[in-house]
């Protein structure tokens, strides 16, 4: 039997290395001490693929958005995610855990907070062909940090009533929507990030004047979520907002009867555009190896799946978001709010103006 598992040693492949550094010794063992050395080659044996079986996942992303995904990965490789669902503080969290942190993989929504991440070194830089090949280089960080899984656009919800054929951001401060808009909070990261964005097409004092006639605007205090500008919309409150698409696709697919349906049904959806550049604003979710992971290769793993032909038909199928991967089929509801022209402006240089944007909000005193 020794001899037989000395054989094994031999031919172990490269992963093993460990043991196969050994295995010449093995042979000059005496009976008990080969006994010994089995028993602790299988116990490294355990916890090399232990390792393998499971991994961290801290995210701000809901939870119910991501569990098909989850299950689907852990369906695949058997590889279990325990996930740590962080509405806020994902930064501080990890930050405050420093290199004993458990998380081995990051995920976050809005370009700013994936870039926040990365300054921070809460990234370790990876080198995947898989994720380099699927993903546009200017939906990954250069230098292979943080990379992104999914498009989110953000439109218009309007009364099926108006009669609108297009619709430019820039008119959302238009006098003739005075007291007709509902908004969710500016300081919110996706008001940010639009905000911010108009900052990086106009300048910051053209942005003030618009974000003061959007505030002119409101039909009610900017505050809630997404769902909540159809929900007033529906209830007559405001005749159009701004939302993320991908909530106007889960409510107009809910179960009939319910409030959500409710919500979708009385709302039509259309993608604004820039005056300037003619593009709809995109901002993404992504993700990156967490700096002090302990299973770099089960992170690693995860990541290469979100970007599988399957993984990102689940974003565009369950989720109702833009995969990254091209070639990848539209959800048909998503695809019937027409054709998606993304402004070209970079995510990162978008980024750069988030504070302007912040500042702006609370000097205007928008959110009040």
């Amino acid at each position: 039997m020794l001899q037989r598992f000395s054989l094994f040693l031999s031919r172990t492949p490269t992963w093993f290395a460990p043991l196969n550094v050994a295995a010449a010794a093995f042979r000059s063992l005496s009976s008990a001490r080969a006994v010994a050395f089995i028993a602790l080659a299988l116990a490294l044996c355990s916890g090399v693929q232990a390792q393998t079986q499971s991994i961290n996942l801290y995210t701000t992303r809901e939870p119910g958005l991501m569990k098909p995904l989850l299950e689907a990965f852990t369906a695949k490789t058997g590889i279990k995610v325990a996930t740590v669902f962080l509405k806020d503080g994902l930064l501080e969290r990890v930050k405050a855990e420093g290199v004993s942190s458990p998380a081995d993989v990051l995920m976050a929504v809005d370009i700013g907070n994936l870039l926040d991440l990365s300054e921070s070194k809460l990234f370790q830089a990876i080198n995947s062909e898989a994720l380099n090949a699927a993903i546009p280089a200017p939906l990954r960080s250069s230098d292979g940090t943080w990379f992104a899984f999914s498009l989110r656009d953000r439109v218009l919800y309007a009364d099926k009533s108006l009669k609108l054929e297009s619709f430019r951001y820039e008119d959302l401060a238009s006098p003739a929507y005075k007291g007709k808009v509902c908004i969710r909070s500016g300081q919110h990261p996706y008001n940010n990030a639009l905000i911010a964005s108009i900052i990086a097409h106009r300048g910051i004092a053209q942005t003030e004047q618009w974000l003061r006639g959007v505030k002119a605007n409101l039909a009610r205090k900017a505050a809630g979520g997404d769902r909540d500008v159809a929900r007033d919309i529906l209830g007559g409150i405001c005749d159009l907002g701004l939302a993320n698409a991908y909530y106007a696709g889960q409510m107009k697919t809910a179960a009939a009867g319910t409030d959500a349906r409710k919500w979708g049904d009385a709302i039509q959806v259309i993608r604004p555009t820039f005056a300037q550049t003619g593009g709809t604003f995109v901002n993404i979710s992504g993700a990156g190896v967490a700096a002090h992971a302990p299973n770099k290769v089960g992170a690693i793993a995860f990541l290469e799946y979100l970007i599988s032909p399957s993984a990102q038909n689940l974003y565009a199928r369950v989720n109702f978001e833009y995969p990254v991967r091209q070639g990848v089929a539209l959800d048909p509801t998503v695809e019937s709010f027409g054709l998606l022209k993304a402004d070209l402006t970079p995510l990162t240089e978008i980024a750069k103006h988030r504070k302007e944007a912040s500042l702006l909000v609370d000097r205007l005193g928008f959110d009040r």
